[in-house]
């Protein structure tokens, strides 16, 4: 990143590491706002998930109002125009203010002989607004790539129109009470008192949705550990593996440790081994239970080596959140659409089969393992668990919601949780 400061030219060159250099946005936006000023951190953050979530709208209006598209060199300035593009389909910025701010970023970014054109073509988007937005919204309604599009409509051929609408909204915010400080119900008073609107989850214990999303700073307690941000899906997990004080637990694929925190605060005696193959990511587990006054062993290690983090006694039950296309998550992470491609699916749901496979031996007879994942797609979901319960006979389904899948499903919806797929499978004589 360019050190001069400026808002439009650090979103334009972020989305410019994301889709030109593959990187995740989850990865470079945190990096960039440790050096912003706090004000201005959420617009920024804005910025980009705004412009990853409807980039293709944004890329037609590009198209429409230039008669020559940029060259590959001024990438950066084709960036700096969605971002401006952005800020005047979706945002109450004034749009003087976004003008003048857009056009400014052009001379941050080294270009200031474009700034004339900047101005004209996000002057001429003003005047043409209205006809322009139905044309594009017209040619592309989905904003999904067309493969992806694809394969949601296959797996849900009634369901697909709200998969993705769900995935084009903001997510919605929901926290997990810490019930070592406090009982639900209890924080909802202490939510309450703060004039936090929230509502407890109608299934998930311990689960309240702040309405509407709130910083994690005006949450009652949150530097204390009462309360943690994570997805209601997310925290089923632990819902389903019913974690107990005398369990010996394996959390594979740990990080970022969010899942770890979660079984200690339900059994704060377990005997937890937090495994992830990224020692920068398990450094975030370690945080975590900082944060939150819990303990756990961690270890680097790769899953797919149980000789690497296997110490010869049996686990009574394993969390398996296995690496996955995060189909489930893009409302959260809009870049998945853009960094993903078709031929991933195929190798990840080789990935996770090795990783099952490789972790069933050890699992105790009677033990069960909770196999997961943020994905929609049932090639890592149904057929995965399917697959391997048809080759390991002594593997045995628990049925979570109805006998007749293997499985639960949980597709994204707004004001409910993200894409979830969860397996529980239990070990026989």
């Amino acid at each position: 990143m360019k050190n001069t400061y400026h808002l439009r030219a650090i979103a334009a060159q972020i989305i410019s590491q994301v889709l030109d250099k593959g990187r995740s946005l989850s990865v470079v936006l945190p990096e960039v706002q440790n050096h912003v000023p706090y004000k201005d951190k959420a617009l920024l953050q804005e910025l980009c998930f705004g412009t990853l979530r409807v980039l293709p709208r944004l890329e037609h209006c590009v198209k429409h109002l230039m008669t020559r598209p940029l060259n590959a060199k001024k990438r950066l300035l084709h960036f700096l125009l969605m971002v401006g593009l952005y800020q005047l389909i979706y945002t109450r910025i004034p749009p003087h203010a976004i003008l003048s701010e857009t056009v400014k970023a052009a001379a941050v970014l080294k270009y200031p002989q474009f700034k004339g054109l900047i101005n004209a073509i996000l002057r001429e988007f003003e005047r043409r607004k209205e006809s322009l937005l139905q044309k594009v919204e017209a040619q592309d309604p989905y904003l999904h790539p067309q493969w992806l599009l694809q394969r949601i409509k296959t797996a849900y051929p009634e369901q697909w129109p709200s998969i993705l609408r769900a995935n084009n909204e903001r997510p919605p915010m929901w926290i997990r009470v810490n019930v070592l400080h406090h009982s639900r119900e209890k924080y909802l008073t202490e939510l309450e008192k703060s004039g936090i609107k929230a509502k407890a989850h109608s299934i998930c214990l311990d689960a309240v949705q702040i309405l509407p999303p709130c910083s994690v700073k005006e949450l009652p307690g949150f530097d204390l550990g009462w309360a943690t941000v994570q997805d209601v899906s997310a925290q089923r997990c632990i819902d389903l593996l019913d974690p107990q004080n005398d369990d010996y637990i394996l959390d594979l694929c740990a990080a970022p440790g969010v899942k770890t925190t979660h079984i200690l605060e339900r059994a704060p005696s377990a005997d937890v081994l937090a495994v992830d193959i990224d020692a920068k990511r398990l450094e975030r587990i370690k945080e975590n239970l900082q944060r939150l006054h819990l303990s756990a062993r961690l270890k680097v290690a790769d899953a797919l080596v149980p000789e690497q983090w296997y110490e010869g006694k049996m686990f009574d039950k394993i969390l398996l959140d296995v690496p996955c296309s995060a189909t489930g998550i893009i409302r959260r992470h809009p870049d998945i659409k853009w960094l993903r491609r078709d031929s991933d699916i195929a190798a990840l749901a080789q990935l996770q089969s090795e990783i099952i496979k490789a972790v069933w031996p050890t699992l105790r007879q009677g033990g069960m393992l909770l196999y997961s994942t943020c994905s929609i797609l049932p090639e890592e979901n149904q057929q995965q668990i399917t697959e391997f319960l048809k080759h390991q006979l002594n593997a045995e389904s628990i049925t979570i919601q109805d006998e007749a899948v293997i499985g639960l499903q949980n597709l994204p919806q707004t004001d409910e949780g993200d894409g979830f797929f969860y397996a529980k499978i239990t070990k026989r004589s």
